[in-house]
């Protein structure tokens, strides 16, 4: 099933602000609550949507890949595509306290709690691609050094804030007494401390260790393209929510074919005798070759599109073509027969280029092949 557009889930304009999204979400977040609609499993599910397109919209790196890109410029986020996951009633509530100011609980069940779930860092890798994998997709597994929680770390309350993850402060006024609350700043609202730290752990009972992460690769993505593999970033501690691994995309330069988006560009130099007499050529593509007919009278900067053979839209709407531009080679170096025989084509009339003969330029060309 297509997912729906997250503009139009939150009712919001693409060009709305971010504190007119954040005042979307939390109208839709209030609605859909499952405090206020218990067993409503289609309540649930549209709290999930709403909070998913918050997630990505409240973010403006992740905002301006969904605006270019759509769902699959996301992939490995918030819902993402086959080998990421998405997120979960733990993820949405533990971010509760900055759109709701406490209002609901920060624990999986809702309003029972005013602990905070820790959150760990995410971690940023390049990982470098040739054309072949940009135009199939690829599965990569990477090797990162992450933060995780150590065997045999034990945790309690936070001696502080007594396990609430809030200190509660009460001030008399001309109006009489008012209570405040606020984050414990000893445990950072998690109410829990490290009772037992390991040797070699730091002071939350993390230690860092190498794992293998898996990225699924969509077909399609363009050099600078960031992805990001929900859940595989620096753990927190007392089973806190995990960061994200975001994954830049470096393309490869290839030996001879140039991109420019979806489409491929080669420049295919010819003899004369060829553009002259016409011929068979042999051009590259993207993991195999292609034969084109080079016409009698072929001039120089022609270009030829062979349509489908460049690369898919990340997007995955159509496939790029391949622009073959041809460019007529003159030797620099003739024999003396050579000179002859060219010197008897110098006066013949087929030999004078006049207006009749001028075609458009290659720039005027490329123009007029996408308009």
């Amino acid at each position: 099933m297509a997912k729906r557009d997250y503009y139009e889930i939150l009712g919001v304009d693409r060009k709305a602000s971010g504190s007119d999204i954040k005042k979307a979400y939390r109208k839709l977040a209030l609605k859909y609550h499952p405090d206020k609609n218990p067993g409503d499993a289609a309540a649930e599910e549209k709290f999930k949507e709403a909070a998913e397109s918050y997630e990505v919209l409240q973010d403006d790196q992740k905002r301006a890949q969904y605006d270019r890109f759509g769902h699959d410029g996301l992939r490995g986020g918030p819902g993402g595509g086959a080998g990421f996951g998405g997120m979960n009633m733990e993820d949405i509530f533990s971010q509760f306290g900055d759109i709701f100011g406490g209002a609901f609980g920060g624990g999986a069940g809702g309003g029972g709690g005013r602990r905070r779930r820790m959150k760990g860092s995410n971690l940023r890798i390049k990982v470098k691609l040739n054309l072949e994998e940009i135009a199939s997709g690829v599965e990569k597994k990477v090797k990162v050094f992450k933060q995780v929680q150590s065997e045999g770390a034990e945790y309690g309350d936070c001696q502080t804030c007594g396990g609430t993850g809030q200190i509660r402060r009460v001030q008399n006024t001309i109006l009489g007494q008012m209570q405040t609350a606020s984050t414990c700043p000893q445990c950072q609202g998690s109410g829990q401390s490290v009772k037992k730290r390991p040797s070699g752990s730091d002071e939350w009972g993390m230690v860092r260790k190498e794992a293998v992460v898996t990225i699924e690769i969509p077909a399609g993505v363009e050099d600078g393209m960031q992805l990001s593999v929900r859940g595989e970033g620096n753990g927190a501690p007392m089973g806190g929510v995990p960061g994200d691994l975001l994954v830049v995309i470096e393309a490869i330069p290839h030996e001879t074919l140039q991109r420019n988006g979806k489409n491929l560009h080669y420049d295919l130099y010819i003899p004369f005798t060829d553009a002259a007499l016409g011929a068979q050529a042999e051009v590259p593509l993207v993991g195999s070759k292609a034969k084109i007919t080079i016409e009698a009278g072929t001039q120089s900067g022609r270009i030829v599109r062979l349509r489908g053979k460049g690369l898919p839209a990340v997007d995955s709407y159509g496939q790029g073509d391949l622009l073959v531009n041809i460019s007529v080679w003159t030797p620099k170096k003739l024999s003396s027969e050579e000179c002859e025989l060219l010197e008897q084509l110098r006066g013949s009339e087929n030999f004078q280029p006049d207006a009749n003969h001028q075609e458009k330029g290659f720039f005027d060309k490329v123009r007029d092949m996408f308009t």
